[in-house]
């Protein structure tokens, strides 16, 4: 006979889920030093974002930019992870698979340029969007 194995739910389950995201971020940040940096830009620029910003909208908008990044680092991480566990040895999927995952990086960083930048041009009165 089997016996049902114990799923955590409720609270347990998120108590738990948390505690492996904890695990995961404190991983990528001993192992990936794109993560350190990525973490530590996001560090450097949500304060920055506070005196830019001239509404919770803006500030929001900014710190979403720097979290988009930081989330599709650690992801690109845990391909690279997949990737490297299957095999060592050299394939075209494998590289494309990494490839693709550092250009989606690339245009999370590319978004918050245009972000901030936008919000910066448009507050300190160098740029003007027409209201409709």
């Amino acid at each position: 006979m089997e016996q049902k194995k114990f799923t955590a739910t409720g609270f347990l389950r998120i108590f738990n889920a948390t505690g492996y995201s904890f695990k995961g971020i404190k991983r990528a940040w001993k192992t990936e030093a794109a993560v350190r940096q990525e973490f530590v830009l996001a560090l450097i620029l949500a304060p920055i974002a506070l005196c830019i910003a001239q509404s919770i909208t803006q500030f929001a908008i900014m710190l979403m930019s720097l979290f988009i990044v930081v989330i599709t680092e650690l992801l690109n991480t845990s391909i690279e992870y997949v990737v490297d566990r299957i095999g060592s040895e050299r394939h075209d999927l494998s590289g494309a698979a990494k490839d693709i995952a550092s250009a989606a990086v690339f245009f999370s960083l590319a978004q918050v340029v245009c972000v901030w930048g936008s919000i910066i041009l448009f507050n300190f009165g160098l740029f003007s969007l027409p209201l409709f």
